[in-house]
């Protein structure tokens, strides 16, 4: 832990220059949606309407898969966790529309096509899981998180006991983690770590439950280019128990 009591964070926030309309998104229109210290967490107020369940995405990237799912499924309640300050941008230009070398309009909303039912946390996801109420998410993505594959590193990766110990909190008995890697060392590390977690059981009856993507499932540009570069990604669920 820091001297300031928060969690030791490896990573970047931020990488190439973030131009003026990303910029003006991040400064605008974010707060909009952003969860702070003064949000509720209640399925009912937290978003435009009262949603039916609470999906969580840690670490959205460059907010893709996030901007789908919420955009298919407009009854969910959709929290994203991203610190990388340029993912956050992408994310808020594909919910409004709004891209680079466009003129801004007088007010800045989302895509006439969508609901209100994203909020964004841009800080470290262990920040936030305390505010979280018990049981409170349906279902977490957690989609190609750094594998860090250096030994010496590995107290970094996510999948963890204490990360795990948290999720199993926040998440409802029944409700579903999912864990997306492409990575040799990273598949190897979540089966082992989440076999020995008592609060999740894997789903996979037969290896095209893991080895195929969910029918639910949306392609990112990282997933693609992975593809590309002969890595093939894994799926895998766990059930709350």
């Amino acid at each position: 832990m820091q001297e300031n009591n928060q969690p030791k964070f490896f990573g970047r926030r931020k990488g190439r220059i973030i131009r003026k309309t990303k910029s003006t998104l991040l400064e605008s229109f974010l707060p909009a949606i952003k969860i702070d210290e003064n949000t509720v967490f209640d399925k009912e107020t937290m978003f435009g309407k009262p949603v039916k369940k609470i999906n969580l995405e840690i670490g959205f990237g460059d907010g893709v898969h996030l901007a789908s799912q919420a955009l298919n499924y407009p009854d969910i309640g959709f929290i994203g966790i991203e610190v990388f300050k340029n993912g956050v941008a992408n994310l808020l230009t594909l919910i409004t529309g709004i891209k680079d070398g466009k003129d801004l309009p007088d007010e800045i909303k989302l895509l006439e096509n969508r609901e209100d039912n994203i909020r964004v946390f841009d800080d470290d996801a262990r920040l936030l899981f305390d505010k979280i109420p018990d049981g409170f998410v349906d279902r977490v993505f957690l989609l190609f998180p750094d594998p860090w594959p250096k030994k010496r590193h590995a107290s970094r990766r996510f999948v963890n006991p204490d990360n795990l110990k948290a999720l199993s909190r926040i998440i409802k008995k029944g409700g579903i983690l999912r864990i997306a890697t492409d990575h040799k060392v990273y598949k190897s590390w979540t089966l082992r770590t989440m076999h020995n977690c008592p609060d999740f059981k894997w789903t996979a009856k037969t290896s095209a439950d893991w080895r195929n993507e969910p029918s639910d499932w949306v392609k990112t540009k990282y997933q693609q280019k992975a593809i590309r570069e002969g890595r093939k990604p894994v799926f895998f669920e766990y059930e709350r128990v």
